[in-house]
């Protein structure tokens, strides 16, 4: 047997365990909607999945297949999503939704900085902190950290206090937007698609809501992902303001494709183009729809089972405080920036 057949068998192994639970989460999910299909089949994995993984199946084995559901279906799903949606409906937005979304990562980026200075953390947590939260969690964390020199431990709590922030929003802004805005289909996902930290607790939280809702959100969580790249690049400009020789590395970084908006992105604007061209016929869209549905609810049902309860218990008092803070402005400037400009 080669090597590399080796490797792809031992990755399969470690996948199956935590996504054959992810899969059986989802069916129970599908199944129970049938009869409570008001709370619906994603809001059902979620929960279901931080019951199951919380008190039965959060042991080490499990960990890597929940992960795979987590991440690589979703983005899957988020491709498959593309193909349901023409360029019109992406334009649904507008120049006052992208505005909207350059407004609201600028006021995240300068407020999660200025607070973490006032708290006395440290500059690079305070930039990880800043990228987590504006763009997309932990894979702005991940690609943040090099470019500012920032150390494990440092990435490592950054990761720990944006996820948890963002599973606590995720649950919270379904019940806001029903008070402010009545789930209005647009206000309702701007605000969603422009707070929440993950791609994951988007979807789960849109779907909370209704399917339009969830859609809609995906597109302005992608405007979002778009500006990775500048956000990256900013922080790591003013980490190294002094250092020339550093900027000219990170230009070049970036001029070379180091820094790179996630595959799924681009995906998408793929599929979409190819059903706004009527390439992708309504039959083969239809197909795309129901399975990225599916995806989704497995998806779901792994980032319940990857929440850990203790871990949102054991935060600190200054970790807390800084979440809370974070959570607190991005939810202010947020109603702000939707009463001015999304109708």
């Amino acid at each position: 047997m080669s090597r590399e057949h080796k490797g792809f068998t031992k990755a399969i192994s470690d996948i199956l365990p935590g996504f054959i639970v992810s899969l059986l989460v989802a069916l129970i999910s599908m199944f129970l909607a049938k009869f409570v299909s008001n709370l619906g089949a994603a809001s059902i994995a979620i929960f279901l999945g931080m019951f199951v993984g919380n008190v039965f199946l959060n042991q080490d084995i499990f960990q890597k297949g929940y992960k795979f559901s987590e991440t690589d279906l979703l983005s899957y799903s988020i491709v498959l999503l593309g193909a349901t949606l023409s360029i019109s409906t992406i334009s649904d937005i507008g120049f006052s939704g992208i505005l909207f979304i350059i407004l609201q990562m600028s006021i995240t980026l300068i407020g999660v900085i200025y607070i973490g200075n006032k708290l006395g953390f440290s500059k690079n947590f305070s930039y990880l902190m800043a990228s987590g939260n504006a763009v997309c969690g932990s894979s702005a964390i991940a690609a943040t950290a090099p470019v500012i020199d920032a150390d494990d431990r440092e990435k490592g709590i950054a990761v720990t206090i944006v996820n948890v922030t963002g599973i606590v929003l995720m649950f919270l802004l379904p019940l806001l937007t029903q008070l402010l805005y009545k789930n209005n289909i647009t206000q309702t996902s701007g605000m969603i698609g422009g707070i929440l930290q993950s791609v994951g607790q988007v979807v789960a939280s849109g779907a909370m809501v209704s399917e339009h809702v969830k859609d809609m959100s995906m597109i302005f969580k992608i405007v979002r992902i778009i500006f990775l790249v500048v956000v990256v690049f900013a922080l790591g400009h003013l980490k190294h303001k002094s250092n020339k020789e550093i900027l000219e590395e990170e230009v070049d970084d970036i001029e070379r494709g180091k820094i790179k908006v996630p595959w799924y992105v681009i995906g998408f604007f793929i599929t979409c183009a190819l059903f706004s061209l009527h390439i992708i016929s309504p039959q083969v869209s239809l197909l795309a729809k129901n399975i990225s549905n599916k995806l989704e609810i497995i998806a779901l049902a792994a980032i319940g089972l990857r929440v850990n309860i203790r871990d949102l218990i054991q935060q600190g008092k200054a970790a807390t405080i800084y979440a809370v803070s974070v959570g607190t402005l991005q939810i202010i400037s947020a109603i702000i920036l939707i009463a001015l400009l999304i109708r």
